[in-house]
């Protein structure tokens, strides 16, 4: 099914043609028909980032009437960041239509938000407490809505807005439709659809509750001392992370956003205590990519819709489980993939099963990497950064007999290892004496074969080097496609994937070692030939692993 068989608009399809949008995804191909043709209350359960703003918001402005200059829409949702985040959507929907969209929240001048209703808007999008301050001021008048929708409704409940919704729902008129969207459907919310819809429609995407599919969930045992120095190992495994860190309060947050930064990594805090300004200044520096980390609360991080998030990093497990599910949805959205991580100590891997249980949805047992990996992977991305880097001829040239001076009496291996020990001995340094930090199973956990099962398949991988990257057009599916055309493999036997610039790694089950040798040594991927290595077996029951032996050769260097 495409957008132009849902029934909406030729002004509105226009402007989903300028975003390139043809396709709806299963909510919004269950809501928008319903929701254009029907005067009736609607539910929409589907897991963050699944579309609902435009399941709500296409419906709507094909049905504003904009030749009446009064509040007909009304979307209320939980943050600043949320409503500003669904005011620019709505806008980019209505881009052809004379439609006016106004959206009021706390935190800032509320002058100009008067001035802004004042001149007459058809839709209005807000946040319960700046709007019940408008309403109560009789700048915003509610007597003429004929929608609300109820967005995050799970979020703004368990943010202490129930009070502020149903001042507001009480101003509105009897006849008007409220559509409700929410990714879990606790018993508050259910009490809002009883108390003020009438026979809705009920359309859920998966289960109640319900994950995304496109995550994965990994979790890790560590002694509760080893927590700060695990999650740091996580980050540093994954070098390219653009993730959030969740915290459970205030002070843990800003101690470990702090701690990272003095460890010299790219993170900074969300949370409660921040003005107003300063929240601001940490999204906009988390949108455009120059902050790599976020470290947030719960309900900090409430109502953040950023796109191509690769992590969630659990560091430790919200008190509700249904704050999980909202956790792991800020990443794989708009069908992307991601993974959602959680850090434990020994005494809380009970609530992994309660969490399985209720998001319907298995975890896997994942294991800290060790010293050698992470060090594996570090310098080769600085190798990747190193050859990436574009040469500026005219402005180096003339610096060159000068540099080409200095390094004489060096052989070319020697001036490489020197410029690559300059940036990488901190991670040599860094790990030198660090041990394992994975913490031992509970008694009774080896008797659960499924995990044990899991457990084997995870750390009895080798590791292969590909000469190709993304310069050359490789990205995962590639490397997928690639692996099972030529040795007939399933993808279930494929681990992890790392695409550098111009080169990558991945991991396969150890038995396929020859198989991959064999059958992929010379195979060309977009006219390229590949070359094909493997890196390092990773066996966990040798117990004696030599960690050592890539820094002696570093202090060497």
């Amino acid at each position: 099914m495409t957008f132009s068989e849902l029934g909406l608009k030729p002004e509105i399809l226009k402007s989903l043609d300028d975003l390139g949008f043809s396709t709806p995804t299963p909510i919004q191909e269950q809501a928008i028909p319903h929701l254009l043709g029907e005067e009736s209350d609607f539910v929409g359960l589907a897991q963050t980032g699944t579309g609902k703003t435009a399941a709500f918001g296409l419906p709507m402005v094909s049905r504003i009437n904009d030749k009446l200059n009064v509040t007909q829409g009304l979307i209320i949702c939980p943050t600043r960041e949320l409503c500003l985040q669904i005011s620019e959507d709505m806008r980019t929907y209505a881009k052809y239509v004379n439609i006016r969209i106004e959206s009021v929240y706390g935190g800032t001048d509320i002058r100009k938000q008067i001035q802004a209703i004042k001149k007459g808007t058809q839709i209005i999008v807000a946040t319960p407490g700046r709007l019940v301050d408008l309403i109560q001021r009789k700048v915003v008048r509610l007597e003429e809505i004929e929608w609300v929708v109820l967005d995050e409704a799970d979020e703004m409940l368990n943010m202490g807005f129930k009070e502020d919704i149903d001042k507001i729902l009480d101003k509105t008129p009897d006849w008007k439709n409220v559509w409700l969207f929410s990714a879990t459907m606790p018993k508050e919310v259910a009490r809002i659809a009883k108390n003020y819809m009438e026979n809705p429609l009920e359309v859920s995407i998966g289960h109640k509750n319900q994950t995304n599919e496109n995550i994965n969930h990994i979790y890790f045992v560590v002694k509760e001392r080893d927590r700060y120095r695990a999650l740091k190992r996580l980050i540093d495994f994954n070098p390219s992370i653009y993730g959030l860190v969740f915290c459970r309060t205030r002070r843990e947050t800003a101690s470990i956003a702090d701690k990272l930064g003095k460890d010299g990594y790219n993170a900074e805090p969300l949370h409660g205590d921040l003005s107003q300004q300063q929240r601001d200044r940490v999204m906009e520096r988390f949108r455009n990519r120059s902050l790599q980390i976020l470290v947030a609360t719960d309900v900090a991080a409430r109502g953040i819709d950023v796109s191509d998030i690769t992590h969630v990093i659990n560091y430790n497990l919200p008190d509700d489980v249904e704050n999980y599910t909202h956790r792991s949805g800020r990443t794989a959205r708009a069908g992307k993939k991601g993974e959602s991580l959680v850090l434990l100590n020994t005494r809380e891997e009970r609530k992994v099963k309660q969490i399985e249980k209720i998001i319907r949805t298995e975890f896997t047992r994942g294991f800290i990497p060790d010293p050698e990996q992470i060090c594996e992977i570090q310098l080769m991305k600085l190798v990747d950064r190193v050859i990436s880097t574009e040469v500026k001829e005219d402005d180096i040239s003339k610096f060159a007999p000068l540099i080409t001076r200095e390094f004489d009496g060096f052989t070319k291996e020697e001036v490489i290892k020197h410029f690559i020990s300059a940036e990488f001995n901190r991670f040599i340094d860094y790990y030198e004496r660090a041990g394992d930090l994975n913490a031992k199973p509970e008694k009774g956990e080896a008797s659960d074969k499924s995990r044990s099962n899991r457990r084997d398949r995870d750390t009895n991988k080798v590791r292969f080097f590909v000469s190709l990257g993304k310069k050359d057009k490789l990205n995962t599916g590639g490397m997928v496609r690639l692996i099972c055309d030529a040795t007939g493999l399933k993808s279930g036997a494929i681990g992890r994937i790392d695409i550098m610039g111009t080169f990558s790694f991945f991991e396969v089950d150890q038995e396929h070692e020859g198989l991959i040798l064999d059958k992929l040594q010379g195979e060309t991927y977009e006219g390229k030939k590949l070359r094909i290595e493997v890196t390092k077996t990773n066996h966990r029951s040798k117990k004696k692993q030599n960690h050592k032996a890539p820094h002696r050769k570093g202090r060497k260097r």
